[in-house]
């Protein structure tokens, strides 16, 4: 993707599906709902890289007990809008987790290939529990039976951008979650 101008970024934003003050409304929420189910219990987030950064960082802002944050980065989209169907993993967590209740932290969960690999390889690492949190869940592009602990919206089959969600790395600084227009 080249994008010369701010006039090319914006000619790319379709329609915002979600806005600021309902991402900021489910993201307190769902601290609230982790800070009142895992008080006094070592709490690992595992940030799933890129996308989900800006969801981590809102989110342990917004739970309440003490918790610590690992990052992973596992790819299936490289830079188009088609998921390839092969999951690689980047960078792995460097922390022992057997000593912690892993809430893996993701952005969107789309064929759900990636999530499905990922907790298959973090439960073979023997964790107190381990649930998932989702940002964005779209079930109509399900691949792999999976399902989220916890998913904050439900969104129909778009390409989305926006709220750390990019398209070939551009657009992860929008503050709400929007459309592509392809």
């Amino acid at each position: 993707m080249d994008i010369k101008s701010i006039e090319d970024f914006h000619s790319k934003i379709k329609r915002i599906i979600i806005s600021e003050q309902e991402i900021a409304q489910a993201v307190k929420e769902a601290g609230e709902t982790i800070s009142r189910s895992y008080d006094g219990r070592p709490i690992l987030l595992v940030s799933i890289l890129k996308g989900s950064f800006v969801f981590l960082s809102d989110l342990c802002r917004a739970i309440t007990v003490p918790c610590e944050v690992g990052f992973m980065c596992a790819k299936s989209y490289y830079e188009g809008t088609v998921s390839t169907g092969v999951v690689k993993i980047t960078m792995d967590l460097e922390q022992d987790i057997s000593n912690y209740h892993v809430i893996i932290v993701e952005d969107i969960i789309d064929t759900g290939r990636t999530l499905n690999d990922v907790v298959k390889m973090l439960k073979a690492r023997n964790p107190l529990s381990l649930r998932v949190v989702t940002l964005l869940d779209k079930p109509s592009r399900r691949i792999v039976d999976f399902k989220a602990d916890m998913a904050l919206f439900t969104i129909p089959d778009h390409f989305i951008i926006g709220y750390g969600l990019d398209c070939g790395e551009y657009y992860r600084n929008l503050p709400y979650i929007a459309e592509f227009a392809e």
